[in-house]
């Protein structure tokens, strides 16, 4: 559960008193405000069920006034324990969210890891050196570590978010980082391959020259967990590892091949790594759809549903050319 601290003018208690009575609100409670513009402060203590709905309510009736101020607070724990009676559970289809976290729970954790600043930069740089000494040296345990650090989970996550909100400037930003990432990533690898001698011949390089439907499933269930994981609240640690299998080492793959002039083999880690791009953004727009997670007021929705078709549209149609680039690749 958390509390949703409300502060609102003293004449929109009432307000969010019914909103809480009306959406099922474990607790509520008020607190004089220490300000002189007339302000309290409503406490709800709600559970993960009710929260997406308060929420909207909340913003759908205070949110057009600027004295008011809502403020979403962890609960570490709660006594007595909560019971939910047979009122509530005959109610509560009605008023319940799939996702265990908020519209904008959600969009404040992904939206942040979207961001193109010095930290992304560095941790991409110092994960594509990681990654490379450990493709080269056959060290699966180093390639790990660079798993572990590498970013580029939060733009692929935060672009697939940004066309289910219909939330253009995040898919800008997310796709301006991702490439940013990624681009870097390459550049680096590149120069690598070309000046320093090293033999290429690893399994772990080897590995992420070959494509097949084992990667594209991987790929999608790198994807589909890491959303799972954003919209249930469970630790995204081990799925940003799975993520990062998926995308960093063939990232590095296709720099070394082409800096050392292997251009099949390049060209091998390049499909590997665009498959798993296509699938994971395809995956976390899937589970996005399933858990519910949509935009608040009815232009938003409208544009969301357009920026889904085409997104959807777009991965499915790129995921069915690189199937096919996969057969033949096979064959011949």
């Amino acid at each position: 559960m958390k509390i949703i601290e409300v502060i609102v003018h003293t004449d929109h208690i009432d307000t969010v008193e019914n909103i809480g009575d009306v959406y099922g609100v474990v607790d509520q409670w008020s607190i004089d405000s220490s300000d002189t513009d007339q302000r309290k402060v409503m406490r709800l203590l709600v559970d993960d069920k009710h929260r997406q709905a308060i929420m909207d309510a909340l913003q759908n009736q205070l949110g057009r006034y600027e004295t008011t101020r809502i403020v979403v607070q962890p609960v570490e724990v709660t006594l007595p324990p909560v019971e939910i009676d047979d009122k509530d559970k005959e109610t509560e289809k009605e008023n319940t969210s799939k996702s265990g976290a908020t519209r904008e729970e959600l969009y404040e954790s992904v939206s942040k890891n979207a961001e193109l600043n010095s930290n992304f930069l560095l941790l991409v740089f110092l994960s594509t050196i990681v990654t490379a000494i450990g493709l080269v040296e056959n060290n699966i345990a180093v390639v790990i570590g660079a798993m572990v650090i590498a970013p580029l989970l939060g733009p692929n996550i935060a672009f697939a978010l940004g066309a289910t909100l219909g939330d253009n400037e995040l898919i800008l930003t997310s796709l301006k980082t991702n490439l940013a990432g990624m681009g870097l990533a390459l550049c680096l690898a590149l120069i690598t391959g070309l000046i320093l001698p090293m033999d290429l011949n690893s399994e772990e390089v080897i590995s992420r020259t070959y494509v097949g439907i084992d990667s594209v499933v991987l790929a999608l269930a790198s994807g589909a967990a890491a959303v799972l994981s954003l919209t249930t609240g469970l630790s995204s640690v081990l799925v940003g590892v799975m993520v990062a299998v998926a995308l960093m080492p063939p990232t590095v793959t296709v720099g070394l091949m082409l800096g050392s002039g292997q251009i099949e083999l390049a060209f091998g880690a390049a499909l590997l790594l665009a498959v798993n791009v296509v699938c994971v953004n395809l995956a976390a727009k899937f589970v996005f759809l399933a858990r519910g997670v949509k935009p608040r007021t009815w232009l938003e929705k409208r544009k969301a549903k357009q920026s889904t078709i085409t997104y959807m549209a777009f991965w499915i149609i790129s995921l069915l050319i690189l199937l096919i680039a996969i057969y033949l690749r096979g064959r011949y």
